[in-house]
């Protein structure tokens, strides 16, 4: 296993949908357990492929709930399904988010409550997880990867120019810029 180098925003691969998963091979499964070792190293509760350069719909997730119930998986070839988000203006105490492409700011957005994920396993087993609260969250985060959408796309217009400000101050928003877990010190 590996930790990988995760791309920042301005990279092509983030910013384009990512192409199915057409067979779970072995160059599959190890770049899942590089994947799940790489949102550790960092750490993350979720990394699509995207981040690590690889263009698949493939997400990975792990996350301990309020009642110490422990959500980790791979997602391939995911479809998701949302309520509606309610209306209003997100709590920054409550509905902020970073991203490890990102790295090292949040944001506060507003996401569905709910969410629906359909997907396959390692095995080629299909699955379904009903997800509310930060699961789904979560979910929706990593799913708007494989979309070629960062969260911070989805900010309000004043939240985006100081993502602006920030890329033009560290050097991203443009191809080719990564940070290593555990060797550079950026964290989401």
């Amino acid at each position: 296993m590996a930790v990988l180098p995760i791309r920042i925003t301005g990279d092509p691969v983030l910013h384009s949908p990512a192409l199915p998963v057409d067979d779970i091979d072995d160059g599959i499964r190890e770049l899942v357990r590089d994947m799940f070792e790489t949102m550790d190293a960092a750490p993350g509760v979720g990394l699509a492929g995207p981040q690590v350069g690889v263009p698949l719909r493939l997400f990975t997730f792990g996350w301990t709930d309020e009642s110490d119930r422990e959500w980790r998986g791979v997602a391939i070839n995911p479809e998701l399904w949302i309520t509606p988000a309610v209306p209003g203006h997100p709590d920054p105490d409550l509905e902020s988010e970073g991203c490890l492409s990102f790295p090292g700011e949040r944001f506060p957005l507003r996401r569905a409550e709910r969410a629906l994920l359909r997907a396959t396993d390692l095995d080629g087993n299909a699955f379904e997880i009903e997800a509310e609260g930060w699961l789904a969250r979560i979910f929706q985060h990593e799913f708007d990867h494989l979309e070629g959408t960062l969260y911070t796309d989805r900010l309000t217009d004043r939240e985006q120019r100081i993502v602006a400000k920030i890329c033009r101050k560290v050097g991203w928003g443009e191809p080719g810029v990564s940070w290593m877990p555990g060797v550079d010190d950026l964290e989401a």
